[in-house]
């Protein structure tokens, strides 16, 4: 009977996702900028550093907004379209409403538009932005491929399809599947939760009433669900109470896998990482190891910015709206 050997496994889904990586890079180009709008980069780098001095909240809103952008319609930008009388945005989809940094990707466009006029896309203005708020925080860089376009299309209605704080292991897997992205991008781009703040109506229904015959999710520690219950009380007045995701929630670590070790994830889909035979040998393999962490993240990071990538849109000039 063949023994199943994880390391052996581990090895075969980074090669996968490598070659993954190298088929889709035909579509894009670390060097597109180079003569277009060679500072391109170094701008949108100072605006967000600017930003996050500013705003500590910047940094965990620009790497979601990567995610929620690519996970709708692929990278476009269409989570940046402002809604118009004839049609609500993503930007308005219940998700999306507490991204609010949307002013920091206006300036570097602005400052962009000044420096290199009609080059550079908004899609590339968030992709380098994740990566730098990344690198910022303490985590790893990477070379960001670009050459992405805008799309001209973005419905709040189909904010309905991102993964929500309540999604089990098969429905997650499900949801990157559809995206091209397999387990281990799954719980390695996960861990960009170890930046962030969450309110508590995205977990409060693991604290009171769970079931029929317990009040708390039991995968969660006793003590930390007594700490989340006292800051989101049943009924809760507070809209801005809630809890960061990572005890280190400024500072881009492996902090937040040690945490579901604890039995300390706040949402129910990041706990559940560490409950499935399917993750959580990924899960304790990145909380003992940073460095492979950080490799594996920035892997993903590069396959997530390769999800839908348009040929055929557009480089808008203000990225609220369309040409």
């Amino acid at each position: 009977m063949a023994v199943f050997s994880p390391r052996k496994f581990s090895f075969s889904i980074i090669f996968l996702g490598l070659m993954t990586v190298l088929r889709s890079q035909a579509a894009l180009d670390v060097h597109y900028y180079d003569r277009t709008c060679p500072e391109a980069e170094k701008i949108i780098r100072y605006t967000v550093l600017n930003a996050s001095m500013h705003d500590a909240k910047a940094p965990a809103r620009i790497l979601r907004m990567f995610f929620h952008d690519c996970f709708i319609r692929g990278c476009d930008a269409s989570v940046l379209l402002d809604s118009t009388p004839q049609n609500q945005a993503e930007k308005d989809g219940p998700p999306n409403i507490s991204l609010r940094a949307f002013y920091v990707i206006d300036d570097a466009k602005t400052k962009l538009e000044s420096a290199c006029p009609k080059a550079v896309s908004c899609a590339d203005i968030v992709a380098i932005a994740a990566r730098d708020v990344v690198a910022m925080s303490g985590g790893p860089f990477w070379n960001v491929l670009k050459g992405r376009k805008d799309g001209r299309i973005s419905k709040a209605s189909e904010t309905i399809n991102l993964p929500a704080p309540t999604f089990n292991v098969s429905t997650l897997i499900q949801s990157f599947t559809k995206r091209g992205l397999g387990v281990k991008d799954l719980v390695a781009l996960s861990g960009g939760h170890t930046l962030g703040f969450s309110h508590c109506s995205s977990f409060q229904a693991r604290l009171h009433n769970f079931s029929s015959v317990q009040d708390i999710d039991p995968t969660m520690n006793p003590e930390f669900a007594e700490t989340l219950k006292k800051k989101c009380p049943k009924p809760n007045k507070n809209g801005n109470a809630g809890q960061f995701l990572d005890s280190t929630a400024s500072t881009f670590d492996n902090n937040y896998y040690k945490q579901l070790l604890a039995g300390k994830g706040v949402f129910g889909s990041d706990q559940a990482l560490y409950g499935d035979y399917r993750t959580k040998w990924i899960v304790e393999s990145f909380a003992n190891d940073q460095s492979l962490f950080f490799k594996e993240f920035a892997t993903s990071m590069v396959k997530l910015g390769n999800v839908g990538v348009m040929e055929n849109g557009e480089v808008r000039l203000n990225c609220r709206v369309v040409n």
